[in-house]
């Protein structure tokens, strides 16, 4: 049975991406983002969480973050999760989990842009007005299904 490796995150930028190239000439950026989890203690003080999450994008998609995305900016990521692990200069064994994504969607504005229109004011075509917000096909021929 396949197994399911995805990660899905909403968060800000802690740093500007690193563009870097291996020596195969391959683009590869990384950077770090915060998540933060915000909830009500027992006392009612508002109490947040922020988790690190360390990403990983290589190819074209390295370089259009690497462009595009600088630190505080809201970014949405999806990826695989991965375990790595090396021996440091004085032979500790280091261990890094990472997100290698493979979307990243570019979410609020740039610093010193105005913001974006907001999603409601954005149309949606004709065939997602359906019920439910999906069109259903006119028809599927059974041999068509993929299962």
């Amino acid at each position: 049975m396949a197994g399911v490796n995805k990660a899905i995150l909403i968060g800000n930028l802690g740093r500007d991406p690193e563009l870097r190239r291996t020596p195969g000439g391959q683009s590869v950026t990384s950077f770090t983002l915060a998540t933060t989890e915000r909830r009500t203690d027992r006392d009612g003080q508002r109490q947040d969480r922020t988790e690190w999450h360390n990403i990983v994008a290589w190819g074209r998609l390295a370089e259009l973050a690497s462009q595009y995305l600088k630190k505080g900016r809201t970014a949405y990521i999806e990826g695989r999760i991965t375990n790595r692990s090396w021996d440091d200069r004085d032979g500790n064994k280091r261990y890094r989990t990472e997100i290698i994504a493979n979307t990243i969607q570019f979410l609020g504005a740039p610093s010193g842009q105005a913001s974006p229109k907001p999603a409601e004011d954005i149309p949606v075509p004709e065939e997602f007005d359906a019920p439910g917000g999906v069109a259903e096909p006119d028809s599927v021929a059974e041999e068509d299904l993929p299962f």
